[in-house]
């Protein structure tokens, strides 16, 4: 039976949060199970997924090697059983809750053989009270999961058909989209307590939920040049929701009233170190808004524009004790005597407002992201789930994505709807280093039904996150989907439809009503791409954001120049992963761009074709697989920095862009800037150069000064784009220039750029005028920042084999090694010739070497000193190996 405390009996023994984490195994229970794990049953980690307990019991290979995702298929067509115990004996506290925090996905949840639990959402979290269930001594908890398969299939079929992009109905079912497999992601789909587990014991009552709201008040000049402002009046409102004991009905007594205390700590030197307000709950009230004002609250930006400070917010729950305890007061709690302590809350915030302007004006209609007034040039990757198992993902290794996110200077990172919610530590650290994150709610590419008992389900999981999201000040945007209106207006869903439901009450009604009470101060979107109103296209680019595929998918890209949206959220071109991922993940032998293991390793439809069919315009096909593997990983940073600096160009009709993608689940052929391994791309490089704040580039316009039209007449512009809070003027010197460095042509042209403006400056018509377009090049430099344009392709051009001299010494510039085992090493490169595109594969020297450039084009004369940090055993001689030290000239040849 499950006592209560009463009104005269209020608890003093501290609340207890009990992890559940050991001695559980697992078993098959159902499906085509194999025969080496038939009646087997392993060790099991928790949090973790069967698949990952099933390899480090020896009983699968890795499913990310060569073709074992065909191997282990059957695991996800497969029914299992999670087992443990543990002891327990009462504590002094009268309500005890089972606190689930992730199960994926379709699960049934047994304590002492009693159902407890039924589940089918990975995306929520669940409190069970189990108080009439434990028992002293040893108690046994289950967690049984049905196939996700096969229950995707059968829901499918229950809720009727809805047109998706996978070869499973993942949009039957709420579990992470990608984990059927996606155009980059393996088919590996999971079961497992993916995420914490604990016994939660308390009495009296507890904390519910907590959302701290933090908004600023800004001045009418807030938003003018010069440096940004530093503070601003702000105020936090602390929505607390109670869960209270229930008086046991025999005493037939009340509720007492509660005291909710809060305390708010700001930033050293940002002014008084802590604010405090309380606030009393009436026995018959569960939820209160505690109010904190800070007039001078520390404002926070986005990387690039300010600093992130943050502030510490504490909530505590209590009895109350004396009569002046009896109302909101923002000094109480501090003389009056307190009553006994019942739960506590932390967390953090940061002042800031947020905006997206989504306004008509004379190219359409804008899409552009306003943060403290002032608008902000978005330099953005989307994010995908980091790993197929994503309880690997720990805090560090968000930190080391993070860090390679701000090595290419992005500074937002859109959360795409085919994964998962992201960790706490995700968002923590995007607020401390000043990423911005665009969230989406968890609907990809597919048609979802708005019937029970997806809508429901739907609902509880968008409440849950919005609710646990809202304290973030890198959260800038929630948005509805990823391309479900652009897919049911132009993929043929309509029609295949037949009048079913697809998700549009979703993006219109639950979701942005459930955004405007819980995160009010938030913008919405209903999807992305978005025109701003149903009555245009969603992929219109003169409105709102688009996401930009016919170049990668038909049309090359050099035609990115064609088009010059609001705002790009999704664009991208492929490359292998870097030559250790790859070899690591593909033991074919030979290993060529179609044996078997890479065909297992390229997801995308005719990947292979579009790879080569991207690259024959501006290179020669090598016949050899290291240099197909440097010809398409050089192709797409070319590619994909083409087109950043192109959108940058365009500032501020274009406000911003978002390339796919960063990050890969596993080792795989993808859009990606950093592997499934964790090592970079040269295309994480190439995005550092099209990022950098100050940036000079040549851009191809038609006659008229507008995007280049196919087939029509263009002029060349030099591009001067100022990404800084300062002005920047001085003498841009234009040169046209012989492959041999010789001079032929030259200009100098005052410039004077605006903080965060760009300005555009004709080429001169002598500058301009090439003579042989294979052999000649244009240089543009301001204050040591250079644009170069090649008038033709590589392919097309006399350069000539690379002619260069390497020296390998001590980097004594290195503040010190990144670890004890670590060494730096300066390589300094000297071309005697002209070298496009210079670059250290480090990974091919040694699998832990990491470079801290790459693709630097030098002209004859010219040197570049890369800083390489690699493992104290590494060879020094190794980074100047022909297959370590590349460059586009080695693609040049016959």
């Amino acid at each position: 039976m499950i006592t209560t405390t009463t009104s005269t009996e209020v608890s003093t023994v501290p609340p207890r949060t009990r992890p559940l984490h050991d001695g559980w195994t697992v078993r098959a229970t159902g499906g085509r199970v194999h025969e080496s794990v038939a009646g087997v049953t392993v060790p099991a980690t928790v949090p973790g997924t069967v698949h990952t307990d099933l390899h480090a019991a020896g009983l699968i290979p890795d499913p990310y090697l060569d073709d074992n995702e065909r191997l282990l298929a059957w695991i996800g067509s497969c029914d299992w059983e999670y087992r443990t115990t543990f002891d327990w004996s009462a504590c002094g506290h009268d309500h005890h809750d089972l606190v689930l925090e992730g199960l994926d996905t379709v699960a049934t949840v047994l304590l002492n053989g009693a159902v407890v639990a039924r589940t089918a959402n990975q995306h929520r979290s669940y409190r069970v009270p189990v108080a009439g269930r434990l028992v002293d001594g040893t108690n046994e908890l289950v967690v049984r999961f049905a196939s996700p398969v096969r229950y995707a299939d059968a829901q499918s079929l229950a809720l009727g058909y809805r047109p998706q992009v996978n070869h499973h109905p993942f949009n039957a079912m709420r579990k992470s989209a990608c984990n059927f497999g996606w155009d980059w992601g393996i088919d590996a789909a999971t079961v497992g307590i993916w995420r914490p587990v604990s016994l939660h014991s308390w009495s009296t009552a507890r904390i519910a939920g907590v959302r701290p709201l933090a908004s600023v008040t800004l001045s009418d000049d807030a938003a003018g040049p010069g440096s940004p402002a530093t503070s601003a009046p702000g105020r936090v409102e602390v929505h607390v929701e109670v869960e209270r004991a229930e008086p046991a009905s025999t005493v037939g007594t009340a509720a007492e009233p509660l005291v909710v205390d809060v305390s708010l700590v700001g930033p050293a030197g940002s002014g008084p170190g802590s604010r405090t307000a309380s606030a009393t709950l009436a026995p018959d009230e569960s939820s209160v808004v505690v109010v904190v004002d800070v007039p001078d609250a520390a404002l926070w930006w986005p990387r690039g524009y300010g600093d992130q400070p943050l502030s510490d917010v504490t909530v505590g729950l209590r009895a109350a004790a004396t009569s002046s305890d009896t109302g909101t007061d923002s000094h109480a709690g501090t003389d009056a005597a307190t009553g006994a302590s019942l739960a506590t809350w932390a967390g953090r915030v940061g002042f800031r407002q947020v905006a997206l302007e989504i306004e008509p004006d004379e190219h359409g209609t804008s899409f552009r992201f306003v943060v403290n007034g002032r608008p902000v040039f978005v330099k953005g990757a989307n994010w995908i789930p980091d790993d197929v198992f994503p309880h690997r993902v720990t805090r560090e290794r968000y930190a080391a994505r993070i860090a390679q996110a701000e090595q290419a200077g992005i500074n937002l990172l859109r959360v795409w709807g085919g994964g998962i919610y992201e960790d706490d530590d995700f968002y923590d650290l995007c607020d401390e280093r000043g990423l911005m994150t665009w969230q989406d709610f968890l609907f990809a590419c597919a048609a979802y039904a708005e019937e029970e008992p997806l809508a429901s389900e739907v609902e509880a999981e968008a409440r849950e996150h919005v609710a646990r999201l809202a304290a973030h000040p890198c959260l800038v945007l929630w948005n509805g989907n990823n391309e479900n209106l652009w897919g049911h207006q132009d993929w043929g869903w309509e029609a295949r439809l037949d009048g079913r439901t697809w998700g549009l009450g979703y993006y219109t009604e639950l979701l942005p009503g459930i955004v405007a009470e819980l995160d009010p101060d938030r913008p919405y979107t209903p999807g992305s791409p978005w025109s701003g109103t149903f009555d245009r296209h969603p992929n219109d680019p003169d409105h709102g954001s688009v996401h930009l595929w016919e170049q990668w998918n038909r049309r090359d890209w050099p035609t990115y120049r064609e088009v010059v949206p609001r705002f790009c959220a999704e664009f991208g071109w492929q490359a292998p992963p870097a030559w250790t991922t790859l070899t690591r993940a593909v033991s074919d032998d030979p290993l060529t761009p179609e044996s078997p293991g890479m065909q297992v390793h390229q997801k995308a439809a005719q990947g292979n074709d579009k790879l080569t069919d991207g690259l024959v315009p501006h290179l020669r096909l090598p016949q050899d697989m290291p240099g197909w593997h440097w010809a398409m990983q050089l192709n797409q940073a070319v590619a994909v920095q083409a087109a950043v600096e192109h959108l940058r160009s365009w500032s501020p009709r274009c406000a911003g862009s978002i390339m796919w993608q960063l990050n890969d689940c596993w080792p795989v052929v993808s859009w990606s800037a950093v592997d499934g391994d964790g090592r970079a791309k040269p295309l994480l490089h190439a995005l550092a150069h099209a990022h950098a704040d100050r940036l000079v580039t040549f851009q191809p316009r038609s006659r008229d000064g507008g995007p280049v039209v196919p087939g029509g007449p263009t002029r060349l512009e030099v591009v001067v784009v100022n990404d800084t809070s300062a002005p920047w003027s001085g003498d841009l010197v234009l040169r046209r220039l012989g492959f041999d460095g010789s001079e032929l042509a030259s200009a100098r042209v005052l410039v004077a750029v605006e903080d965060r403006g760009v300005v555009s400056v004709p080429v001169p018509h002598d500058v301009a005028a090439v003579g042989d377009p294979g052999a000649e090049l244009l240089v543009a430099e301001l204050d040591g920042v250079r644009g170069l344009w090649f008038v033709a392709e590589p392919r097309d051009s006399a350069l000539a084999a690379a002619d260069l001299d390497v020296e390998v010494t001590p980097d004594t510039s290195a503040s010190g090694p990144s670890s004890g085992a670590d060494v730096t090493l300066a390589v300094t490169v000297t071309a005697r010739n002209l070298v496009r595109d210079v670059s250290l594969l480090v990974d091919r020297a040694h699998p832990d070497a990491t470079v801290d450039d790459m693709l630097v084009t030098l002209l004859p004369g010219e040197s570049v000193t890369f800083r390489v940090t690699a493992p104290g055993d590494v060879d020094p001689a190794a980074f100047t190996d022909p297959l370590v030290l590349r460059s586009t000239n080695d693609l040049c040849g016959p």
